[in-house]
């Protein structure tokens, strides 16, 4: 199909033509490079600080580099495709994450690679936003939610390679190809993006962008995650003027983001209207707690399958395979249920189910058997997590203005992820992981246990506040303020983090 302009009121694409499977193999292709990436990093961690006698903060920061940028930056990723063009910022978001996995092939100690890491995650704000955005605005209403539950689906299958993959690739070729393989996958999907994907902006957006409010965000999660990051073993004074700064700038971000929001200035990057719901702002300081525990979980599990359990990269990869293939399975019946009796039984439920399964993981030990002490931890998790992430993300559309939807579900993808960010940054200082206690199993596998724990509560009060807070008739017809379809540059709601995507459909 040439490149041409598409009527993003109407779109005309379907998933049985040519041309819209063509736009669905872009997309897919593209959110897979930041997936496979996430995936195969936290895999590739142990290696990581090994080769480069990294610290274990060294290896926090590795993980967080990537999310810092790219939730400070995704509401402004998906504006400016609004403004300059969908498919253009997609395939610019692409080539640069292409060229900063480079970087990181290429670097030759933590701290190269730490910057290279942050690069990568200005390109997954840019890439993240977009693929959702041209599927949006390319396809036909009657056949755009076949095309993102697809999207969605095949996205999932994408979180099932990963880990296979990139056990293979560390242990066959080293870590530096889990970042290479990003080059050649880059170069097919801008290859693919040039031909078949159509253009689309909205021709609407005048207004200025939210630089301001996007560095002030940036900024705050920088300085409180470097002071939590480092208080344990870095300067006292560094840790405190971080600290100050970080709060400082998020006080900042809010007058600016209030001032924006009445008028004065370009539009913000995060309307304060969107918070007159008070079921949104519920269900975000649900996902906030949420999302850091199962942060925490996703961060330590595999280190400590390797460290401890003395499991091979891809075994400790694949180890939690079945949390995406449960996903796969039930999600889109999470949601339907969700939809019929209400979303607060449903999401407590799988919240308490979830903690059950974190709390299994405490079984693990040294020489852990996969079959009796990993798997059933992750089959009971892979439940519970299915219960909560689809119902989560309807809930957030339902409740937000339809005015706000697309900003609602990003509002709600940086809060996941902003979450996720902290937990990875405090918790595991808290529990005494610092230095180079990933080559110490005892002291990591004490650290694990105490940080697990720590998970788990954090997921019970989230369960709680879903009883307490959430209501059940969100998404009856009647009650729903939101329409479904959300906005052109909505990233669908909070990631379910690296087990999979299909969550989302």
């Amino acid at each position: 199909m040439p490149s041409e302009q598409v009527d993003t009121a109407t779109g005309r694409l379907t998933l049985s033509t040519a041309p819209g499977r063509w736009v669905l193999t872009a997309t897919v292709l593209g959110s897979s490079l930041a997936m496979l990436d996430a995936t195969i990093v936290n895999v590739a961690l142990p290696r990581i600080g090994r080769d480069f006698g990294a610290s274990l903060a060294g290896l926090q920061w590795t993980v967080n580099a990537y999310t810092l940028t790219l939730a400070g930056l995704i509401l402004l990723g998906g504006s400016l495709g609004d403004r300059f063009g969908r498919r253009r910022v997609f395939q610019i978001g692409v080539i640069w994450f292409a060229v900063a996995s480079a970087l990181c092939g290429g670097a030759p100690d933590i701290g190269v690679l730490v910057t290279a890491r942050a690069l990568q995650g200005i390109g997954g704000a840019l890439l993240t936003p977009g693929a959702l955005a041209i599927i949006q605005s390319s396809f036909d209403p009657a056949d755009r939610s076949r095309a993102i539950g697809a999207w969605s689906g095949l996205g999932g299958v994408a979180g099932a390679i990963g880990p296979f993959l990139g056990g293979w690739l560390i242990a066959a070729a080293g870590w530096r190809w889990a970042f290479l393989l990003n080059l050649p996958l880059a170069v097919l999907v801008v290859a693919v993006a040039a031909r078949h994907v159509p253009e689309s902006r909205d021709e609407s957006e005048h207004h200025g962008f939210d630089v301001l409010g996007a560095v002030l965000a940036a900024a705050a999660l920088a300085g409180v995650t470097y002071a939590l990051t480092e208080a344990p073993s870095g300067p006292a004074a560094a840790v405190v003027v971080a600290a100050v700064l970080g709060v400082a700038a998020g006080v900042a971000f809010v007058l600016v983001e209030r001032r924006r929001s009445a008028g004065h200035g370009p539009s913000p990057m995060l309307p304060l209207g969107v918070f007159g719901s008070r079921q949104f702002t519920a269900v975000n300081i649900v996902t906030f707690i949420v999302y850091g525990g199962m942060g925490v979980q996703f961060f330590l599990l595999v280190v400590d399958l390797q460290v401890v359990a003395g499991y091979s990269p891809i075994v400790a990869g694949t180890a939690l395979l079945p949390v995406t293939i449960l996903m796969l399975l039930l999600s889109a019946r999470a949601g339907a249920l969700a939809q019929r009796f209400g979303p607060r039984y449903l999401m407590t439920g799988g919240l308490i189910v979830a903690a059950a399964g974190m709390t299994l993981t405490l079984r693990i030990g040294p020489h852990a058997s996969y079959v009796a002490d990993v798997l059933p931890a992750a089959v009971v998790f892979g439940l519970g997590l299915s219960g909560v992430v689809a119902p989560l993300t309807a809930t957030v559309l339902a409740t937000a203005d339809p005015r706000h939807a697309g900003v609602a579900s990003g509002v709600n993808n940086a809060v996941a992820r902003a979450a996720g960010l902290l937990a990875v940054a405090g918790i595991p200082p808290a529990v005494g992981l610092r230095g180079t206690a990933y080559n110490d199993p005892a002291v990591f596998g004490h650290g694990f246990h105490t940080a697990m724990a720590i998970a788990a509560v954090l997921l019970l009060v989230g369960a709680v506040l879903t009883f307490l807070i959430v209501h059940d008739d969100v998404l009856s017809p009647d009650q729903a303020t939101a329409s479904p379809e959300c906005e052109y540059s909505c990233p669908v709601g909070a990631p379910p983090l690296e087990p999979g995507t299909a969550a989302n459909a």
